[in-house]
This record gives structure tokens, C-alpha cells and sequence, in this order.
């Protein structure tokens, strides 16, 4: 659903693109053999290269450029089989060179699509304009000293994919769910962490309004360094306002490059918007195109995983759960493995039960303590066998939430649990009719009601029976027996 503002004059539209910088799964830089770990003390990770000391050559890491290749193809995008690499001219303390070794005019990695689940549960293909490699910049320090700028050339080289889309993104909920996808993507082919806390994921996002109806692309705002959803859906929200408002005044927006602040909401001018011709791209002398061939490009096709789109379709054909579950499901890759293997391979067990105890029951309890899936108390070994103890009759429903609560402070086996604390389910007719006789002998006024016509009350004499049974006896046995002890 393509997101509106009305204006004094008619409604307008939100047009947007996102440049999602990632920075690749390296143990190296870009163009140095430097490492590229988090955390690290300032500039303790910095070899002459980085520095941009005289004398020094970039050489191009291997592994990066396979990452590259292999995001692309996940993006179901053109390889471009030569490449080159550019020098982006720009002057900035952090930035020790002068100029960004970045790609221009022949990226590594051409057009692509992504899809995308809509506000309105339809589908939408996001087009990729491109993937490019560069190398990221330093680190400006302006909270050191209340006089002086330190720089931290850490994350100097290190290396950035940088994910183009065309301006087909309509609301600021599908640039979430198009960041999000992104990030899923990468983590599952393991090209990049997709942490936005630390900074390996972020966006610039390029939004612009227009007239509904009107095919016209107007000037537009670029927000950079988005890293939360969050941030990302409101830093739209508020530059689409303000940029109606400008025309509505009469006023026109200037093409520019915009900061957001979280505290107020709001975003805020940085400088003008450079066009390519301000950057004085020109080919980096020091290194040679890329060129690579078929058999290079499907060996990395051939171990490419199976993505999420193909996940979610499975999940929902072999498993038979909902398209929104299989969503949830396979949206993360750890918890795509943990639903799997609770299922059980050989088992086969029921897929809408164990998705229903992931995500209500075992999720609700993650969430409430900040916890992934990875964190989770309960193995899904574990989760399984529970699962097993429901469908074999073992025990009921009600007291498998007894014995969840108690693996989630034990990780114990269910079984164990189940045997231990004396809680296996009452399948003996017998027993249960004995039961049954002694709730209806010592309530003939609630008998003599439900014959009249309060059939209602079965629900009564089932609670009363479950209590008698300290919720032992099984449910279906005590209904069936109570119907035929009424009269039914």
C-alpha cells in the first residue's frame, strides 16, 4: 500500500531507494592483510596501507571478492564478469588517502531483485540497481576531548558491500521490510553479520515526494547512516512531511544529503548532495579490473544454502504451517535450524504443533528476557520430545505447559520431568469413570440442570473431574465418559 500525505493542493506520494552498506564477514581488510575484529582499541589495526602511507599498494582481497559474488547471486542480480575499481575523491580527517578506493561505472555486481511481503499481505519486487565493493573510512571522534577531533583508522579499509535499489520503495514499512530481507539474506549466506548496533549494517535512505499519479522523480533528501527500523520508518515519516510542507509553501526541496536525530524526530541539513561529477571518479591506478569467468562464478552458485524465500515455501509444503509462520521461521536462520530440528528429520513430527510452542510459547518467553534463539534454555532436542509426550497421549496439553516452565528453568528431558514429578496423563477408563461417578454423585443439583437444558455445564463437570485429577486425566476420555454418564 503506497504510503500518501495530503497537501493543501492534493495528495502526494513517497517515492524512496536504499543504499544498504554491509560490511563483508572479513578477517581482513579490503586491501591489507590488517584485521577487522570489533572492539579493538583505536588504531591498533592499522597497517601502512590503511594509513595511506607513501610508497604504499593496494591488493585486492580474494575472499571479499567471492563474498561479493555470492551476495549477488542471492540477490538473483546480473555478476558482471569485469569489473573495475575507482577512486572517489573527497577530503575528510578520517579518510587518510584523500579519496575512497570505491567501484563506479562497472560494479562488481549488476541488477538484481528482492521481494518484500507488503502491509496489505500481497508481494512486492524491489529492484537492485547494483552491488558494489569499497572500503570504509575512519572514524571521526568528536566526545574525547572538548577541543580536538581524534581519529581511529580501525575501520579504515575495512570492507563495505553497498546494495543499490531502484526508487521503487512506496512506504516507510516496506523500507523496513526491504532492510530487513537484506539483512537476512546476508546472514544466511554468511557474507556479513547484518549487526546494526556495531555498525556492520546500516542504510542511507534517498526519499523524495511527488503528486499521486505523477511519474516524475523530484529532488531528494538522503539520510545517511540508518541503522534501526525503527529510526528508518520514522526518519521518512518526517522528511515526506517536510518536504510537502516546502511545496505547499510554495517552495521547492533542494537536492541534499540529511542527518536524523533520534531525540527529536527530525531530520536535519548536512550539505548540498554531490552529484558523481564532484567525487572526480576517475579508474584507481593501482589496480588492475577484475575479471572473472563461468566456472568461478558456479562454484559459488553450487554452495550457495537454500535461501529464505525457498525455506518458506518448504516450510509451508513439507510442514504445513501458515505463510506467516513459515515467514517467521525462516526470516532467521537460527531460528529456521531450531524449528528444523525440533521437527525432527526421521520424526517427522506434527510442524504446526512445533511451530505453535516456538513461536508462542517459547518466543514469548525470549522475548520477555531479551534472549535469541540461540540463548534459549530449552534445546530443541528437547522441545521435540515434548512434543512427542502431547501426541503419544502421554501427557495433556495443560500439563505440557507445566513441564515446559519447568525446562525452561532446567533444560531438563520432558520425559524425565514427566516421570519424576508423576505427571503422565490418566488413560484408564476405569479410573476416570471412577472419578466421574464421584463429581456427579456429589452434585445432583448441577445433574438435573444440565438435563434441562443447560448443556453449558458440561465445562463445568470437566474443570471439576481435571481438578479431581490434578489435571492428569485426558480431556477427550473425560468428555466422551461424561456425555455417556448424562445421557447424550
Amino acid at each position: 500500500m503506497r504510503y500518501t500525505i495530503d497537501g493543501k493542493n492534493g495528495k502526494w506520494e513517497v517515492v524512496m531507494g536504499l543504499e544498504v552498506h554491509c560490511q563483508v564477514n572479513s578477517a581482513s581488510k579490503l586491501f591489507s592483510s590488517s584485521p577487522t575484529a570489533f572492539g579493538a582499541e583505536p588504531n591498533t589495526q592499522v597497517s601502512y596501507v590503511d594509513a595511506a602511507m607513501p610508497g604504499m599498494l593496494p591488493v585486492i582481497n580474494d575472499w571479499v571478492v567471492k563474498q561479493a559474488i555470492r551476495t549477488g547471486l542471492g540477490l538473483n542480480a546480473k555478476i558482471n564478469k569485469v569489473s573495475r575499481f575507482a577512486r572517489k575523491n573527497y577530503f575528510y580527517p578520517d579518510l587518510p588517502q584523500g579519496y575512497q578506493i570505491s567501484q563506479s561505472d562497472q560494479p562488481i555486481v549488476g541488477e538484481g531483485v528482492v521481494e518484500v511481503k507488503t502491509e496489505d499481505g500481497g508481494k512486492r519486487a524491489i529492484r537492485i540497481e547494483r552491488l558494489h565493493l569499497e572500503q570504509d573510512a575512519g572514524k571521526s571522534m568528536h566526545d574525547q576531548d572538548p577541543h580536538k577531533t581524534y581519529v581511529d583508522l580501525n575501520r579504515s579499509g575495512t570492507p563495505l558491500m553497498e546494495i543499490v535499489s531502484y526508487p521503487d520503495i512506496t512506504s516507510p514499512d516496506e523500507a523496513a521490510a526491504y532492510f530487513k530481507k537484506i539483512q537476512t539474506l546476508v546472514r544466511y549466506l554468511g557474507t556479513s553479520d547484518g549487526n546494526m548496533e556495531e555498525g556492520s549494517m546500516r542504510a542511507d535512505v534517498n526519499v523524495s515526494v511527488r503528486p499521486v499519479g505523477s511519474d516524475e522523480l523530484r529532488p531528494r533528501a538522503e539520510i545517511k547512516n540508518m541503522n534501526s527500523l525503527r529510526f528508518i520508518r520514522q526518519a521518512i515519516a518526517y522528511e515526506a512531511q517536510r518536504q510537502v510542507d516546502l511545496y505547499d509553501a510554495g517552495e521547492s526541496p533542494v537536492q541534499e544529503t540529511r542527518l536524523f536525530n533520534p531525540k527529536t524526530g527530525e531530520t536535519k541539513s548536512m550539505r548540498s548532495k554531490e552529484n558523481a561529477a564532484d567525487y572526480r571518479y576517475f579508474p584507481c591506478p593501482d589496480l588492475l579490473p577484475l575479471i572473472l569467468d563461468d566456472a568461478e562464478i558456479e562454484a559459488i552458485r553450487k554452495d550457495l544454502p537454500e535461501l529464505p524465500d525457498a525455506k518458506r515455501d518448504r516450510f509451508i509444503a513439507e510442514y504445513g504451517v501458515s505463510e506467516d509462520d513459515a515467514i517467521t521461521l525462516s526470516n532467521d536462520k537460527d531460528v529456521a535450524h531450531y524449528f528444523e530440528t525440533a521437527v525432527g528429520r526421521e520424526k517427522q513430527r506434527d510442524g504446526k504443533m512445533v511451530s505453535n510452542w516456538i513461536l508462542s510459547e517459547l518466543f514469548g518467553h525470549l522475548n520477555k528476557e531479551n534472549r535469541s534463539i540461540t540463548e534459549s534454555p530449552i534445546s530443541a532436542e528437547n522441545l521435540g520430545d515434548l512434543v512427542d509426550l502431547i501426541a503419544e497421549n502421554v501427557i495433556s496439553g495443560k500439563i505440557a505447559k507445566t513441564v515446559f516452565e519447568d525446562m525452561l528453568k532446567t533444560n531438563r528431558s520432558p520425559k524425565k520431568i514427566v516421570e519424576e514429578k508423576g505427571l503422565r496423563q490418566i488413560t484408564d477408563s476405569g479410573a476416570i469413570e471412577k472419578a466421574i461417578d464421584k463429581i456427579l454423585s456429589g452434585a445432583p443439583d448441577k445433574v438435573a440442570e444440565y438435563k434441562s437444558g443447560k448443556v453449558a455445564l458440561i465445562g463445568w463437570f470437566v474443570g471439576q473431574v481435571m481438578q479431581a485429577t490434578q489435571g492428569r486425566a485426558n480431556p477427550g476420555e473425560v468428555n466422551k465418559l461424561l456425555k455417556e454418564k448424562l445421557g447424550e
